[in-house]
């Protein structure tokens, strides 16, 4: 009998559950020690192979750049395992011995992954390293235009799991054929203890209506804004810098400018002075054609290409050496390409006419998409800062930094990372950058310290001393009272 691609496919995905549930069971017996020695062996491996596996990930999908690749590579490896090196995730993890309480670690199991073909390299190593510093076991599910690349990187882990007498099918990756079923199938498996979904819209939703736990995230589509006081110069030089690593592949990148009229032909001034070029009204209009698809959807031919490239693409013709397309703009809606997620080195721009103008300008750019993932702030007013901190919709408020490099951690102290929560505003189930301590579950051990006759009051359990009564204050016989009354409700009903 023949099967068709998506039955075997199916079975495909079943018979790597399989092999990753044995695989766990042999992590399970494995000390703090040995994880450890393990991430830091897998870490190396990598490393060794961060140029190859750049060029390669370049070569297949013909997004970014093989250079700024290479630093992602070594931020999801030597960086990451800098950061979670000296974690306990294995065995117990905290004691408290004066609460008689301790915390054990416990792995959530069976980790399915989703690759974007964006970042398809340094996503597995991101991932393998924090799914095997918590005794994890992990599969991934390539994109189709990346598979290559991600299959050759995770063959990489394998052996270089197999070189520390770990389970090689601690990570595993799907194999041929790849379809939607697979994916699918190994989304929705009751094996699996949790997904990391790192990918488009459609994907991410199909990760939270799988029925299994998940941590997905959300568009970016993070304004910069240059407030008065801001060192100009500097600002336009991290946001350039930003919008053009990778040639804008990560999603903290910044998607537009937002700045005050009294900066603004300084702000026009410096872009120009370093490579940004102020498209002409006709440009924009051509530009902003070519931007979205027919159906509303990001056009993938402008993804991670430069800016010469795409203007090429669209018929415009700009200078050498053009660093960034730069739009003026007016309107944000869902339907204006530029006020949305433009993985590329093409900004809006907007002007307005003081800060609090600026901050509902943001605000609306992020309501209309990418809200609760990222945005960065120029300034050295501290607290304006502090008043953006207080009302914007996002789980990263980035200050002087550059939005792609400061929000993966790479030039901040947030935890490196290449999966960034959105927070419940933008319907993730965590803001935080994640990290091996999301992708372990805590048992709690708790001694008991009470009686239930002295939560009745019929013992003499030690009480905290009250301070002096004052105006307006319950003494402590008051506050017996009261709980007492409050046990005696619960107990007759």
């Amino acid at each position: 009998m023949t099967l068709d691609d998506d039955l075997l496919s199916i079975q495909g995905v079943r018979d790597l559950i399989r092999r990753s549930e044995t695989a766990l069971e042999v992590l399970s017996g494995w000390t703090q020690q040995d994880i450890d020695r393990l991430v830091k062996n897998v870490m190396e491996a990598c490393h060794k192979k961060a140029e190859y596996l750049a060029k390669l990930a370049v070569e297949e999908t013909g997004f970014g750049k093989w250079e700024d690749k290479v630093l992602k590579n070594n931020l999801a490896g030597p960086v990451l395992y800098e950061s979670i090196k000296d974690m306990k995730t294995v065995g117990v993890i905290h004691e408290d011995p004066a609460a008689r309480c301790c915390e054990v670690a416990v792995p959530v199991g069976i980790i399915a992954a989703l690759v974007p073909s964006t970042n398809p390299t340094s996503t597995v190593i991101y991932k393998s390293l924090i799914a095997l510093k918590g005794a994890n076991t992990i599969i991934f599910s390539p994109h189709p235009n990346a598979r290559k690349s991600i299959r050759t990187t995770v063959e990489l882990v394998r052996e270089a799991l197999k070189a520390s007498g770990a389970p090689e099918d601690a990570v595993q990756v799907i194999g041929e054929p790849l379809t939607m079923e697979a994916t699918s199938e190994l989304l929705k498996h009751r094996k699996v203890g949790l997904i990391l979904a790192t990918g488009g819209p459609a994907m991410v939703k199909a990760a939270y209506s799988s029925g299994n736990p998940a941590i997905g995230v959300g568009a970016g589509n993070g304004p910069a804004y240059i407030e008065k006081s801001a060192d100009i110069k500097t600002a336009v030089r991290h946001i350039i810098e930003s919008k053009t690593f990778d040639n804008g592949t990560i999603c903290a990148s910044e998607q537009s400018i937002v700045t005050e009229a009294v900066i603004e032909s300084e702000v026009i001034a410096e872009l120009q002075a370093q490579g940004g070029y102020m498209l002409p009204d006709g440009d924009i209009d051509r530009l902003g054609k070519f931007i979205l698809r027919p159906n509303g959807t990001m056009n993938p031919v402008i993804v991670g290409k430069s800016a010469e490239k795409i203007a090429e693409l669209a018929g415009i013709c700009v200078p050498a050496g053009t660093k960034v397309l730069v739009a003026k703009q007016t309107e944000v809606s869902h339907k204006n390409g530029y006020s949305r997620e433009k993985l590329c080195p093409i900004l809006a721009f907007y002007v307005e006419k003081n800060w609090e103008a600026c901050c509902k300008r943001c605000i609306e750019l992020l309501n209309n998409e990418g809200i609760g993932h990222t945005m960065t702030i120029h300034s050295k007013d501290e607290k304006i800062i502090r008043e953006f901190a207080l009302k914007k919709p996002v789980s990263r408020l980035l200050v002087n930094t550059p939005g792609s490099l400061g929000g993966t951690g790479a030039t901040t102290s947030l935890p490196p990372a290449l999966t960034l929560g959105c927070g419940s505003v933008g319907k993730s189930s965590t803001s935080d950058n994640i990290t091996p301590l999301h992708l372990i579950n805590i048992r709690r051990v708790a001694y008991g310290v009470k009686e239930l006759a002295d939560l009745r009051g019929g013992g003499n359990p030690p009480r905290p001393e009250f301070g002096p009564s004052s105006a307006g204050s319950v003494s402590r016989d008051q506050l017996e009272a009261i709980v007492r009354n409050v046990l005696s409700r619960l107990g007759n009903q």
